[in-house]
């Protein structure tokens, strides 16, 4: 490749250099400092490794919120999944519209009108409480509830299905007809075809779209600080939410809140970093045979 060939590849890249280094290198490189500091904003000094200490032996808000996120992701991400990939099976052959209207909801569903409308819906005065009063049961604040506040999340995430399903329809329509075609030949019916060629044929895809939707799960922000401020009694409390308050809501100790960033971001690159590591036993490449 001439010289020339070179910096004119390199002069189309600065953009995106310069992108990287201001929104995501500076940025990294700079919590990653200030989680050792006890930054308010501008100042702060040097306290090692005290803000670490401190999350996990005094501050009870952050134990619970890191139990909130990951019950919130184990669960609600494997539901998505299964619901997406269940009607994915069911509009492969489906028609564009259809697709596009139960993609609409991935749109949405992460904004805060969204949230607000959900918000209402499972209000003392809202359709979910009419339709209970219907058949004689006491209207409620659902989301008041500790015991139900953080399930309704829960349905909020699998309701976000949508691109999810499209890139199991996609995966679907990789897979050749010719093995279906076989196996109908053999004898086997519509249940072992989904075990034993669908499930198969999809687990890259099924590895994808878990590892995508664990990240955000982990991630959540919206859905709690609209809906239920992180109550009731820090049942909804997310980590994302609780670094925020620590960061901004009044608080402003940057420093413990880019600690939590951290550990966060640990605790993603691990549940991550397992998949990736037993995916050799459950995910098939037909390049690999």
């Amino acid at each position: 490749m001439a010289a020339n060939e070179i910096l004119t590849a390199y002069t189309f890249l600065i953009p995106w250099i310069i992108g990287m280094l201001v929104f995501f290198a500076y940025p990294f490189i700079t919590s990653f400092w200030l989680s050792f500091t006890n930054s308010r904003m501008l100042t702060g000094d040097f306290v090692g490794l005290d803000n670490f200490v401190r999350m996990f032996t005094r501050d009870r808000n952050f134990q619970k919120s890191l139990l909130v996120t990951t019950r919130y992701a184990l669960v609600g991400v494997p539901l998505k999944l299964v619901f997406a990939l269940a009607l994915a099976l069911i509009l492969k052959k489906g028609s564009t519209f259809y697709r596009t209207a139960f993609y609409i909801p991935s749109l949405i569903g992460s904004s805060i009108a969204v949230a607000i409308m959900w918000r209402q819906f499972f209000d003392k005065e809202g359709t979910v409480s009419q339709l209970v009063g219907l058949i004689g049961l006491q209207p409620k604040s659902w989301l008041g509830e500790p015991s139900y506040a953080l399930n309704i999340l829960i349905l909020l995430a699998v309701w976000q299905f949508g691109s999810s399903m499209i890139i199991f329809i996609a995966g679907l329509k990789n897979i050749p007809n010719e093995l279906y075609e076989a196996a109908l030949i053999d004898g086997a019916g519509r249940y072992r075809c989904f075990i034993h060629i669908s499930l198969p044929m999809l687990s890259s895809v099924i590895q994808f779209n878990l590892v995508l939707q664990l990240i955000g799960g982990f991630q959540a922000f919206t859905q709690s600080y609209i809906i239920t401020h992180g109550g009731p009694m820090g049942e909804t409390l997310f980590t994302v939410m609780h670094i925020y308050q620590e960061a901004f809501a009044g608080n402003m100790r940057i420093g413990y809140a880019s600690a939590m960033s951290w550990v966060l971001f640990l605790l993603i690159a691990a549940i991550t970093a397992v998949i990736f590591v037993t995916s050799k036993f459950w995910v098939f490449y037909a390049n690999e045979g």
